[in-house]
């Protein structure tokens, strides 16, 4: 924990300079070019001496930069640092060789996040069930094929089977989530996503919300994910 504590400080900095309206319409103001404090003043109506307070706390937060203008030299223009803004996502998470979606039955949640990965994302994924079933569910495949997504629909198989060292394991049920991290257990999911079985219900509406609610965290974990370095290879011999 003790390594992790700089960042998470850094980023609860970044945090409270933000807490401020003013100081967001600030960054909001910068993320497609760059200001000067008097035409920030301008834009936003804000007094002179009002800016430059907000303008040192985002400086010392390291949100912005300044930089004398290669014209008029008495001119400061600021510029927003996005890598401070992307760091507020969290951590990256470690280099992943393969993505495996888990879910009990690996017939509706995990199919469908996998087959997501694969069109979103792209790079090695694969799906597996804690108990699979004989098939993937007829309405799992209906809700993939209106998204322009495939899925085979024989094409289930168990955690055993699939799962391997270095994989990035995604749990996106309870279930499966509980029997993979118990005692004993073979597999230690990396990641739990509580979506709902929609099987229970059993509607077009509720895997439509599956669907929808794997979509939304897929985008936001893929930017988090780093992938496997490559393995070195030699020169060419001719």
């Amino acid at each position: 924990m003790s390594t992790e504590l700089p960042s998470l400080r850094a980023r609860a900095r970044v945090h409270a300079a933000l807490g401020d309206p003013a100081r967001l319409a600030i960054v909001d103001t910068l993320v497609l070019g760059d200001a000067s404090p008097g035409e920030i003043g301008q834009v936003l109506g804000l007094p002179t001496n009002l800016v430059a307070h907000h303008v040192k706390v985002l400086n010392d937060a390291g949100l912005v930069t300044r930089s004398r203008s290669e014209g008029d030299r008495r001119r400061t223009y600021l510029r927003l640092v996005p890598e401070v803004l992307a760091s507020l996502a969290g951590p990256a998470l470690e280099a992943a060789g393969r993505v495996v979606f888990v879910c009990t039955h690996n017939s509706a949640r995990s199919q469908l996040a996998a087959a997501l990965w694969r069109d979103r994302v792209g790079g090695p994924v694969a799906s597996a069930g804690t108990h699979p079933a004989r098939r993937v569910h007829p309405r799992a495949v209906k809700v993939a094929h209106r998204h322009g997504l495939a899925l085979d629909p024989a094409g289930t198989a168990g955690v055993a089977d699939v799962v391997r060292d270095g994989d990035l394991v995604i749990a996106v049920c309870d279930n499966a989530h509980e029997d993979l991290a118990g005692p004993g257990a073979p597999v230690h999911p990396r990641l739990h996503w509580s979506i709902p079985d929609p099987a229970r219900v059993d509607t077009d509406a509720a895997f439509e919300a599956a669907y929808a609610d794997l979509d939304g965290r897929i985008a936001r974990l893929a930017p988090a994910v780093r992938p496997a370095p490559r393995p070195e290879t030699g020169p060419s011999i001719p």
